[in-house]
């Protein structure tokens, strides 16, 4: 695969991030009328399952499928798996069936991680102003802003958006859009969520084209809440300002990551081109460059990395691009070994762990990054 002449944007938050490089390392007090993520909560699906107990489930028995499984440092995956035939073998579902599943578990998760980001935020559903929800693992109108607005009982004025079918970077893409919004609707509470459930987009089919996604991908849903301070006093801001986002297209990769119709299947597939960590992998220097020579920082000004965990070989690669040790890496390993790539909420589920981890400090400079298809590597500069 030959890939040249990326298509790059960048996207400030408010005002200039940070001025000159000499005043973001100096410790300059920062914009205080900036988003801020003020809250982080996650759901998975009750049932889970590691890798060897999926294999002896579908009866697997192909070597090459069994080392897929094996080998791509996952552990355990949480999935809501088809009922059991009378040959013990799980049932084929239809797309229907499949559908159906994405929507009831997609509620169901999504519901989950916005009251527990709420808690966090010490704030009410009817505070909820704004909501934006992602998903690339299913179809449906009306989408899961409306269904959830409904479910949850949000004022029937709540904004909101879907971000539909951009795969495992629009976690980084929505939360573009909730920045946005919040930096004009000072004091309010906007939600992004990330609701993603892969075992309703499976196909099983015994091929190693479906078995490198059924090796990888688990359910589960994230909820950040944002918030931009207004004139009646600070909002919470425990977590830190968002300053910058930026995206790097490489549209002679369109093809390498897609969800598209399988007619021998007769339903949506995954599909994921075998060069695709070393594509990410190559852009990925480039990218960060971008986004942090906008700001003045250099590569030595970051102290904490949130990347997605979209596999063994993905992580690699980016991580020797970057020069980046396995230690700023821990949550994105973590993250893929007890749950597999969450698609586009994986990178709230690290953030989620080095929230609770303790290890940041005010002033503290923050780099998330998420892959996708386009292809395109998404990434936003945060400071505490």
């Amino acid at each position: 695969m030959t890939i040249q002449n990326p298509v790059v944007r960048t996207q400030v938050i408010g005002d200039p991030a940070i001025r000159n490089s000499a005043a973001a390392v100096s410790g300059e007090p920062r914009d205080e009328r900036r988003p801020h993520i003020v809250a982080v909560g996650t759901a998975v699906p009750p049932t889970s399952y590691t890798q060897q107990e999926l294999l002896e489930k579908f009866h697997v028995r192909d070597p090459r499928v069994r080392s897929l499984f094996l080998s791509g440092s996952i552990e355990r995956r949480n999935l809501v798996l088809p009922p059991t035939g009378p040959d013990g073998v799980p049932l084929v579902e239809s797309q229907g069936e499949l559908l159906r599943k994405h929507t009831r578990g997609g509620l169901a998760m999504g519901r989950e991680a916005i009251d527990r980001c709420l808690d966090q935020a010490g704030a009410r559903r009817s505070d909820v102003r704004y909501l934006c929800c992602v998903s690339s693992t299913g179809f449906l109108s009306p989408g899961f802003s409306a269904l959830l607005i409904k479910d949850l009982g949000l004022a029937h004025d709540c904004a909101r958006l879907d971000v539909v079918g951009m795969g495992c970077n629009a976690g980084l893409n929505a939360l573009t859009a909730v920045a946005g919004w919040a930096a004009t609707h000072p004091g309010e509470l906007a939600l992004m969520v990330c609701i993603e459930a892969c075992s309703a987009a499976y196909v099983f089919d015994g091929s190693m084209r479906t078995s490198v996604v059924n090796s990888l991908f688990g359910d589960g849903a994230a909820a950040l809440g944002v918030v931009a301070p207004g004139d009646d006093g600070p909002a919470a801001r425990e977590g830190p300002a968002l300053l910058r986002f930026s995206s790097h297209i490489i549209p002679e990769a369109a093809g390498a990551m897609r969800y598209d119709w399988d007619d021998d299947q007769g339903k949506f597939s995954f599909f994921l081109d075998p060069q695709v960590p070393y594509v990410v992998g190559a852009h990925a220097e480039t990218a960060l460059s971008r986004l942090l020579g906008g700001a003045g920082l250099r590569r030595s000004h970051i102290a904490h990395w949130i990347v997605h965990s979209g596999g063994k070989k993905v992580i690699d690669s980016v991580r020797l691009n970057l020069g980046l040790s396995r230690h700023d890496m821990r949550h994105t390993f973590s993250v893929l070994r007890d749950h597999g790539n969450l698609s586009s909420g994986s990178f709230a589920f690290s953030y989620k762990r080095l929230a609770a981890e303790g290890a940041v400090a005010p002033g503290d400079f923050g780099v998330l990054m998420t892959m996708g298809p386009g292809s395109t590597i998404e990434l936003a500069l945060v400071r505490w």
